[in-house]
Order: structure tokens, then C-alpha cells, then sequence
């Protein structure tokens, strides 16, 4: 048989450039609490343990200065970002913006259902950690919940917005897991939720979720010891 020439529309497959792998790295790290909030990155010494040249290294903290992750301090080097309040209040406010958003646009498709599924499937993963809600893995459920949510409205600007808060999230919610003594809150949150939008009550399911991120905040304050 002759091999046929492939559509016009294919192109190469593009692979991910070194820096992009190396700040998918670090802003990993950041997000599990590998590097804490504060802490500075030596450059030298993230080279040798990554096993990379100063280059490639340097460009991807420059991307993560970009998002915000990083920060430069005059003749002192880079920094992972701190949470201040002020930064907290913000990235819980474009949060609550893009979650709601995303939670009207499920409604208005007509895509409540399987939505529910999805959100049921993350509190059922978050139950199955019952006894260890101070857990970085129910950090991790609780954020498959969020980005379920973001995800079923299916909008690729919204998921991309999402997905530059989604670190600093993380910071947060590790930061909050000392103030959950147990997961009945946490659990009770989230499936409040989910029942609201398998019950198809957009008004129930918005004021939920907006009460969600409150409370999220006033921990995240609390953890802090913000005013």
C-alpha cells in the first residue's frame, strides 16, 4: 500500500522546552510546600539539585517571577512569594469570580448533571481521607474539587485563569490544614455544593460556594494570624 500524506492541517509534534519543565517543577514545589512561603531560592544550588545549567534555570524563575510566584528583592536574591493579606484577599477574590462564573455557565448549558457527578467523585475522594484531614493528599482532593468545577463550564479563559491561581491555592490550603481538626466541615462544605447543582438550584449553589470562600479566607487568615 502507498503511504498517504498526512492532512495539511498536521504540524510537528512541539516538545516542552527545558524551561518550561524546569518551572513546572518549581512551581510544583511550591505548591505541595516543598518551598514555603518567604523562603529564597539559591541559584546555584537549585542547578545542582535539579541537575541543570544556570540558563535554562534562570529563565524558568523569570517565568515565575512573571506569575507572580517569585519575587526579586533588590541585592538579596529571589524569593518564594509571600502570603500577605492583601494577597490572600485578592486571589480569593478572582477565585470566587472565575468559580461562580464557571457555575453559571454550567447552569446555563444544561450541564448540572454531570457537573454533580464530577464534584460527587472529589468529595467521595475527599471522604475517603476522613481521618487525615490535615493531609497534604486531602489538600490535593479538595483542590480536584475546585478544578472539577472550573472545568465542567468548559471554557478554555476561564480554565487557563484558574489554573495561574491554582498554585497559590495550594499555598493557602496548606497553610489553612492546621486550622481543620477534622474533615465534617470541610466534607459538609463541599457536598452542599455538589447537592445544590444535582438539585439544579443555581441561587443555593452560587450562595454556597460564595460562603465557601469566605470561610476559606477567614482561615487562611486565621493560619496567618491576619487582621
Amino acid at each position: 500500500m502507498t503511504a498517504l500524506d498526512p492532512p495539511g492541517g498536521l504540524g510537528p509534534v512541539v516538545q516542552e522546552s527545558t524551561p518550561a519543565l524546569i518551572a513546572r517543577t518549581l512551581r510544583r514545589a511550591i505548591s505541595d510546600g516543598t518551598f514555603a512561603p518567604g523562603t529564597q531560592l539559591g541559584e546555584a544550588a537549585l542547578a545542582r539539585s535539579l541537575g541543570v545549567s544556570r540558563g535554562p534555570l534562570r529563565e524558568a524563575m523569570q517565568r515565575l517571577t512573571q506569575e507572580g510566584l517569585l519575587v526579586s528583592h533588590r541585592n538579596r536574591g529571589l524569593f518564594v512569594a509571600d502570603l500577605t493579606a492583601d494577597a490572600v484577599r485578592d486571589m480569593y477574590l478572582l477565585r470566587t469570580t472565575v468559580e461562580t462564573a464557571a457555575l453559571d455557565r454550567v447552569f446555563e448549558s444544561g450541564w448540572a448533571a454531570g457537573t454533580a457527578d464530577a464534584l460527587d467523585a472529589a468529595v467521595d475522594a475527599m471522604a475517603a481521607l476522613y481521618d487525615e484531614p490535615r493531609s497534604a493528599a486531602m489538600v490535593a482532593a479538595d483542590l480536584d474539587f475546585h478544578h472539577a468545577l472550573v472545568e465542567s463550564a468548559r471554557s478554555p479563559r476561564l480554565s487557563r485563569v484558574h489554573e495561574t491561581v491554582l498554585v497559590e491555592t495550594s499555598m493557602c490550603l496548606h497553610a489553612m490544614r492546621s486550622t481543620y481538626s477534622d474533615a465534617e466541615s470541610r466534607l459538609a462544605e463541599h457536598r452542599a455544593i455538589a447537592d445544590a447543582v444535582r438539585a439544579v438550584d443555581p441561587s443555593r449553589a452560587r450562595s454556597l460556594l460564595v460562603d465557601h470562600m469566605r470561610d476559606g479566607h477567614a482561615r487562611v487568615r486565621a493560619a496567618g494570624g491576619d487582621s
